[in-house]
């Protein structure tokens, strides 16, 4: 773990855009660098789990569902579920918030009210505060195609301050497995969290040159 990032406190948002897999990856390996992480699953991103994990990844199962998929190091960290009705939730407070927040995976639904500034629920509040108190937001949309006013929504998230990270994995590093493709997504938002980590290799311009 870098140095200047220390533990922190950290907002994890799953909504209901397919992806379960970037979240959990995301949440293990923020845990395993000792973080300290707020999470808050939507309605839909707890049906997401199970469908595209299994039922031994539903909520009351999560600890379980991490330490044996990547192993007992996620105990160096510490977490604590929030329910997405409750807007009287620590994260939900600009003097009390979290120091940084991931939404991985966002629905464009939830990407839609951030760009228009809506605090319904409390991924929309913490959300709204990262932007207020310009303190770093990693929105991960997962759609394709995107229509003209998704575009535009993604857009104005950047314009409010919000990093936009659509799950696009890379190859260079030439995955052999789905969770390969995970460790690069987790990757990339550790490393614009100033975390340090070796979830995948760097890239090197020499590589495969003959």
């Amino acid at each position: 773990m870098s140095p200047e990032a220390g533990t922190r406190r950290i907002a994890l948002a799953v909504t209901g855009a397919s992806g379960a897999l970037y979240a959990m990856r995301t949440l293990s390996a923020l845990l395993e660098h000792g973080q300290q992480v707020d999470l808050v699953i939507t309605e839909y991103g707890r049906r997401l789990l199970i469908d595209e994990l299994g039922p031994e990844a539903r909520v009351d199962r999560l600890q379980a569902y991490i330490e044996n998929t990547w192993g007992e190091g996620v105990r160096r960290g510490d977490w604590q579920l929030h329910s997405n009705k409750d807007l009287g939730a620590r994260i939900a407070s600009g003097s009390r918030g979290a120091d940084a927040m991931v939404i991985v995976p966002c629905s464009m639904k939830t990407m839609a009210a951030i760009a228009h500034g809506l605090s319904r629920s409390l991924v929309e509040r913490a959300a709204d505060v990262m932007l207020k108190e310009h303190r770093p937001l990693i929105i991960v949309p997962r759609e394709t195609p995107m229509s003209l006013p998704q575009l535009r929504n993604m857009v104005s998230c950047a314009e409010a301050g919000a990093i936009m990270v659509p799950a696009m994995p890379g190859f260079y590093q030439r995955p052999q497995t789905i969770g390969d493709l995970a460790d690069f997504m987790a990757g990339r938002i550790l490393s614009l969290l100033r975390i340090e980590h070796e979830l995948y290799p760097a890239w090197d311009p020499q590589a495969g040159r003959a």
